[in-house]
């Protein structure tokens, strides 16, 4: 028995799911998900409870393992819609920048040339004076696109310069000087 998957999903006020061909969507203030159910999970709705079990009487090993897993996703997709997700990034260095060219995203990282990054479809961005929020609906593209935007400037382990996330700690390396006088 999944110890996440037995837990019920209560709804939010103004969010309704709906299940019909093999396709569960999920819609709220924020705006509308919808994700294909794989064959072997059944996802029922009663009142303001939501509900994921493996079909069938006897379920089999693969549909044991994907109870959770499924579970997890409803509950990212309820809350998605109902108060949405972000991801926060933070500047460590000087002369790194971001600014909103429409809805892109311009980062200058000290390369010759600025980054533009294109906001996929439901993703906003929010630059500040040293960070970035990345918000939407879909939690697996809010940290896709963050991941996205980390990419174009790792932390480097010596001065810890670069992007990282706000709750990301670097650990620091030492330097040569540190190396040599042991």
């Amino acid at each position: 028995m999944s110890k996440i998957g037995k837990k019920s999903i209560t709804l939010p006020s103004g969010t309704t799911v709906t299940v019909s061909d093999a396709t569960v969507t999920v819609k709220g203030s924020k705006g509308t998900l919808s994700r294909r159910i794989p064959t072997g999970i059944s996802i029922a709705v009663e009142g303001s409870e939501v509900s994921v079990m493996p079909a069938g009487e006897r379920p089999t090993r693969a549909q044991r393992a994907q109870w959770g897993l499924w579970r997890a996703l409803v509950n990212n997709m309820i809350v998605g819609v109902s108060t949405g997700w972000s991801e926060s990034l933070e500047f460590q260095g000087v002369g790194y920048r971001a600014a909103l060219k429409g809805r892109d995203l311009e980062l200058s990282l000290g390369y010759s040339h600025p980054i533009t990054i294109p906001a996929p479809e439901g993703i906003t961005f929010v630059p500040d004076k040293t960070s970035i929020r990345v918000e939407g609906i879909d939690k697996e593209l809010v940290g896709h696109v963050a991941a996205k935007v980390r990419s174009q400037r790792q932390p480097e382990p010596y001065k810890g310069s670069g992007i990282r996330y706000a709750d990301e700690i670097i650990k620091k390396k030492a330097g040569k000087k540190a190396a040599t006088a042991a």
